[in-house]
């Protein structure tokens, strides 16, 4: 049986701390992001959204912000994926009211973040995901090793650690971020 965009918003609805997303006509259900990893996305989303904001260059969101892609292979609507990167952008022309709604397009950025439990293929096979339906820019930031790989379609990844700084001219000309801001602070 494959499930529909309007099976996913039941199952929300009746079970809203949960994170799903429709894949293929599946329901994934994926535990919530650990602490870290929620606390690295929402420093980027400030970072970000700071920047973009007082520029007026579009929309930033963090966790649970669902876009509707397309799926090649299916002519019915109800049969799309509903997928949630960890973080997005996208462009103030190509969403220039916001919605209460899922929005039917692609970010031009999209974050994943790995968690504890996560596993670093999926995570890159969403990214590739993305890229392949329009994103510009996918990035993968890995907690545990303290990387950040950015990735564009046909390309090969961009690793940066500590010391290098995050640049993406082909979306956003002049932002720039030190990885090591992302990691969260240390109080003594």
């Amino acid at each position: 049986m494959s499930l529909t965009i309007t099976d996913l918003e039941q199952l929300q609805t009746e079970y809203p701390e949960w994170q799903m997303e429709l894949v293929e006509g599946k329901i994934i259900v994926s535990s919530p992001s650990d602490y870290e990893a929620a606390e690295i996305g929402s420093r980027l989303v400030a970072f970000l959204n700071i920047w973009v904001m007082s520029r007026k260059l579009g929309r930033v969101t963090g966790f649970s912000a669902g876009f509707i892609l397309p799926n090649i292979e299916e002519d019915d609507p109800e049969k799309r994926n509903l997928r949630s990167p960890d973080v997005s952008f996208i462009k103030a022309d190509r969403l220039k009211k916001t919605k209460r709604d899922f929005v039917e397009l692609v970010p031009e950025l999209m974050v994943e973040i790995k968690s504890k439990s996560d596993r670093i293929k999926p995570l890159e096979e969403k990214i590739q995901l993305f890229l392949q339906l329009g994103s510009v820019v996918g990035i993968l930031i890995d907690p545990d090793k303290l990387t950040v790989t950015v990735y564009r379609l046909n390309q090969a990844p961009v690793m940066l650690q500590n010391g290098n700084t995050l640049t993406l001219p082909d979306l956003l000309p002049s932002w720039e971020l030190a990885v090591s801001e992302l990691w969260p602070p240390e109080f003594e």
